[in-house]
């Protein structure tokens, strides 16, 4: 695969509707020239990124495959596309929305079915009671089958669903299900519930970088770039800019360095101390500034904060 690096990312609903402000607090704004239905586009100012717009399940499948450089899907869809995701695909980031639970679920009336070792029971006596395997509704095959085989459960059979899946064992389709859910709400609604050490997975939306796909130079500095607008807006989240027009002493400096994890970004002009302080250590530092004297101290919110060091790159690079 030569020419641009291709990022793709889902093409409708409230999940492209997530991707597109997480892009865009990084000051990544995608453009989609023709429209809803074109379904290739690119970022505002940004050379050598192409955007193809695709279904989620689809995005997985295109990373796996490396039909795709980069793309943004749920981590259930990825651990369901390949049996053994790094050696075909790398995190770069996750993106901190969209979690939901792959999990195993029972009917409520199967009082005394609370752990994965209850189920086995059940399917290993299911046979002799209803001349049948335990059938097991789901849309994740890959993930019941290997999770399954971790609890030595054998006797059951998946039913692939390819509708409401919680609604399999109501309409007589199955007699337990794996399913995703956020709340639970669905499941319960349906008379059932999770079996309490059957989560599978926990799983969000997240940035995958695809092992498959043939990268070049050019493709990998796209991708470096991506991770450096991504990388410098998170960082810029979780800090705060603190001004004083007191120069903090070095003994001061070493203190807060250790205590709260400031740092001194860049040299200010004379008498002037610029500091990036974690969120959750603004005030504390704020007092110790004022007790060592300083008479003005501003905080402020920041946008990017760029450094020579980038997490999410040195994390992938030297594995593509």
């Amino acid at each position: 695969m030569s020419g641009p690096l291709i990022l793709a990312v889902p093409s409708k609903g409230r999940l492209q509707q997530a991707v597109m402000d997480f892009f865009n607090r990084a000051g990544l704004r995608f453009e989609r020239p023709g429209g809803e239905r074109d379904y290739r586009g690119h970022i505002r100012g940004v050379d050598g990124i192409e955007i193809a717009y695709l279904a989620a399940s689809e995005i997985a499948r295109e990373i796996t495959a490396g039909k795709v450089h980069a793309g943004i899907t749920g981590e259930d869809l990825i651990h369901e596309a390949v049996a053994e995701v790094d050696t075909k695909a790398l995190t770069v980031t996750r993106l901190g929305f969209a979690h939901a639970r792959v999990v195993v679920a029972v009917p409520r009336a199967w009082i005394d079915v609370d752990t994965m070792a209850d189920l086995d029971e059940v399917a290993s006596s299911f046979r002799a009671r209803h001349g049948r395997h335990l059938r097991v509704a789901t849309k994740y095959v890959r993930l019941t089958r290997t999770f399954f085989a971790r609890h030595d459960i054998a006797d059951y059979r998946i039913v692939e669903s390819l509708g409401a899946t919680e609604g399999a064992p109501a309409a007589g389709a199955a007699d337990a299900i794996v399913d995703i859910t956020t709340t639970g709400s669905t499941l319960a609604a349906n008379a059932l519930k999770v079996i309490g050490d059957g989560e599978i997975l926990a799983s969000q939306a997240a940035l995958f970088a695809s092992r498959a796909a043939a990268w070049t130079d050019d493709t990998r500095r796209a991708l470096r770039l991506l991770c450096d607008r991504l990388a410098a807006e998170a960082r810029a989240r979780t800090m705060r800019e603190v001004r004083t027009d007191h120069a903090v002493p070095a003994a001061l400096m070493i203190e807060l360095e250790r205590k709260f994890g400031v740092h001194r970004p860049f040299i200010a002009a004379s008498g002037v101390s610029v500091l990036h302080v974690p969120d959750d250590a603004v005030f504390a530092v704020v007092e110790r500034l004022r007790e060592a004297g300083a008479d003005t101290v501003s905080v402020s919110q920041l946008d990017y904060v760029f450094t020579s060091n980038n997490p999410l790159w040195q994390a992938i690079s030297g594995r593509l």
